[in-house]
């Protein structure tokens, strides 16, 4: 046997499934909320059962018309996006969006938001009696309006309230999405465990802005936006490292620029138990179905058997190779 067929054989051998606490996927690799819709206009593009799961978008009890134009923009080696958390609502999600979602064969994530703690409350409850959900996918990066704007995910006993009160009135596992923006983000990790997610989503996107210098206006109507792609790939694998190294076993769900098998095995190996593929499915619509037979292939060669052998196999630096600062 030559190594090209060695490679091929190991590539055979390695087994994605996987699971996330105690729900089971078939890979570790799913779409992230806001950038693959409700799934079925990718559809014409991918087969949408090779998928481990599929994040939906935000949704909220009311339906939401969104931000004004424009609201997306290219950058180095990323995306900037304010599109307002567009989305049909709660009734039009269920009754026309869940369907083909529940036909699928895969990991359904909803993700949901509110602006206070009653639409929070209101939205995990209306989701979590529906049947095809295995996850709420919790996002608590938006803005609490009753006190003056300040996000919910910024302040741990906030979090901790808040995902206490809507675990309390769903029996559907939830996960917390988290924002890169809080100061501590393994007092946030921590928080909403002890108020009984299942799991984080680590990271949600950066707050940045981008600016038009001949028409010397920002690039998008709302001044900022969040930051995703490859450029943010190096804090989301910092904060998923540090979340696993402070919380051995909780799941974590890692995202944020990943393009390739080698940026899933990276988060793995970080301590991720499963990954979202969000940007890249704007330039690629079959991203994540090319990723997932990168990340075969690669954990063949490298003779990893399982997706849990690759999960916070990060071995640290020997001391005497560690990095020291220039001085």
């Amino acid at each position: 046997m030559n190594m090209h067929e060695s490679t091929d054989a190991n590539s055979r051998a390695v087994e994605l499934n996987c699971s996330f606490g105690h729900l089971p996927l078939k890979t570790p690799l799913l779409a992230a909320s806001g950038c693959f819709a409700y799934a079925e206009p990718f559809a014409q593009f991918v087969d949408l059962r090779l998928l481990g799961g599929i994040s939906t978008k935000g949704i909220s009890p009311l339906p939401r018309h969104g931000n004004p134009l424009p609201r997306i923009c290219e950058t180095a080696s990323g995306m900037l996006n304010s599109i307002g958390l567009e989305n049909v609502g709660v009734d039009a999600f269920l009754r026309d969006k869940l369907p083909l979602l529940r036909e699928l064969g895969v990991s359904v994530w909803v993700n949901f938001f509110g602006t206070d703690f009653e639409t929070y409350i209101e939205c995990a409850r209306a989701l979590g009696g529906a049947d095809g959900i295995d996850v709420l996918e919790m996002n608590i990066s938006c803005p609490n309006i009753k006190k003056g704007g300040i996000e919910f995910g910024t302040v741990p006993e906030v979090a901790h309230r808040l995902t206490r009160a809507c675990v309390d009135v769903t029996d559907t596992p939830i996960v917390v999405k988290l924002s890169p923006n809080a100061g501590d983000i393994v007092g946030m990790a921590a928080a909403v465990k002890e108020a009984g997610a299942c799991g984080v989503s680590l990271i949600n996107t950066i707050t940045g802005m981008a600016i038009d210098v001949r028409r010397r206006r920002p690039r998008i109507a709302t001044t900022y936006g969040g930051l995703s792609g490859p450029a943010i790939k190096p804090i989301g694998l910092r904060m998923v490292h540090q979340v696993a190294r402070a919380l051995p076993g909780f799941p974590i769900c890692g995202m944020g620029g990943i393009l390739s098998g080698e940026d899933a095995l990276e988060y793995l190996m970080a301590g991720a138990h499963c990954v979202q593929v969000g940007t890249a499915c704007f330039a690629e619509p079959g991203a994540i179905v090319r990723i997932t037979e990168e990340l075969r292939g690669l954990m063949g060669e490298l003779n990893i058997a399982t997706v849990a052998d690759a999960i916070g196999c990060l071995e640290a630096l020997p001391p005497e190779v560690e990095y020291r600062a220039p001085r």
